[in-house]
Order: C-alpha cells, then sequence, then structure tokens
C-alpha cells in the first residue's frame, strides 16, 4: 500500500508521528522516501537516535513548521501522499494562547492545502482531527473542525486529490498532555473503556 510512496507526515515528531514513521518503517520496506516535517529541532534529534537517516536510507528529516507557506512548498517537492498531524491539542495552552492555536490548526492547514494544490505530484491528502472533543462554545472546539473542513472541500474540487479523516484518539496518550498523563500525575488509576466511535 505505501511501498513505492513518497509520504511527508507534519508534525512528525509528535505522538502519533513517531508511531506512524515506526508503522511505515517496519511494514513497507518498499517506501520510496518519508519526510518527518517538524519544528521542533530536539525532538527531531531524538527521533533520529531511534530512527536514524543513515540506517533508513528513506528518512528525511525537515525542519519547518505548517506557519511557512514555502517552507511546506519546498518540502513537498517530489512528494505524492501528505499526513498532516501538525496541530496545537492542549486545551489549556490553546485557550491562554487563542491567536496561536488559529495560526497552527486553521491557517496552519490552509497553508498546508495550497501548498498541496499548487503542488501537482501530491496526490492523497490524510489529514487526522485533533483529539480534544470541546464544543464551539469552547475556544479549541472551532480551531479542531475548521481544519477538517477547509482540507476536505478543495480536495473534493481537486479530482487528483483524495483525502480521508479518521477522527483520531490520543486521549489517552502517554504524551503531548493526554488522560494517562494527567493520571500518572495524579496518581489516578483510569477506568478501562472502550474506545470511543464517532459518527
Amino acid at each position: 500500500m505505501l511501498n513505492g510512496k513518497s509520504i511527508l507526515i507534519t508534525g512528525g515528531t509528535g505522538s502519533f508521528g513517531k508511531a506512524f514513521v515506526r508503522m511505515v518503517l517496519d511494514r513497507y520496506p518498499g517506501v520510496k522516501r518519508l519526510v518527518v516535517y517538524s519544528r521542533d529541532e530536539l525532538k527531531q534529534f531524538e527521533m533520529s537516535q531511534v530512527f536514524s537517516e543513515s540506517h533508513h536510507t528513506c528518512l528525511r528529516y525537515f525542519i519547518g513548521d505548517v506557519r511557512d507557506k514555502d517552507r511546506l512548498q519546498r518540502a513537498l517537492e517530489g512528494i505524492d501522499t501528505v499526513v498532516h498531524a501538525a496541530a496545537l491539542k492542549q486545551v489549556p495552552a490553546a485557550e491562554y494562547n487563542p491567536f496561536e492555536c488559529i495560526k497552527t490548526n486553521i491557517l496552519g492547514a490552509q497553508n498546508l492545502v495550497d501548498a498541496c494544490l499548487d503542488n501537482g505530484g501530491v496526490r492523497q491528502v490524510i489529514a487526522l482531527s485533533t483529539d480534544k472533543p470541546p464544543p464551539p462554545s469552547i475556544y479549541m472546539g472551532p480551531p479542531n473542525c475548521v481544519p477538517t473542513n477547509c482540507l476536505w472541500l478543495p480536495t473534493i474540487l481537486k479530482e487528483s486529490g483524495i483525502s480521508a479523516f479518521p477522527w483520531f484518539d490520543t486521549v489517552m496518550s502517554l504524551e503531548a498532555g493526554g488522560l494517562w498523563c494527567l493520571f500518572s500525575w495524579k496518581n489516578v488509576k483510569p477506568v478501562s473503556c472502550p474506545l470511543p466511535i464517532r459518527p
């Protein structure tokens, strides 16, 4: 399925990005190129200690931000599949820094859409929803649902693009402020619950 593909993942050093890279390298030895795109050089360095470019010749690390359309366009050269996982996901941080949330979650998604549409080689865009379920009355609500809509419509209009929008739930993640992390800080044992199913 991914063998022979050239893939770029935004937010590639996050909890999902690391799991995705591990899965691709383990299951698809024929992947042509795998670009980890993120703005945190320390996380890229740490990730490269686990997944080195010398050991995995298809792997590349690109410093960049989804807020920077020019850098996105450069990173997308030769890419046919994009996985968009970059977003501000911490609800309290987004509430306190609303404009930063807009710049990354909404304008960053718009930059990605524009860069993909301008790049004739991109054939597939997979955008992951952030995991927090706040309603629109809470500030984090609109920045989570708007990128889904703005990524969906342009792709429908462009015949060469295919988008999928799986609901991605990292609520129980050990990283990025997920509930497991919170429970461990509070020394509380979470109750088991079935995976959430969303329409």
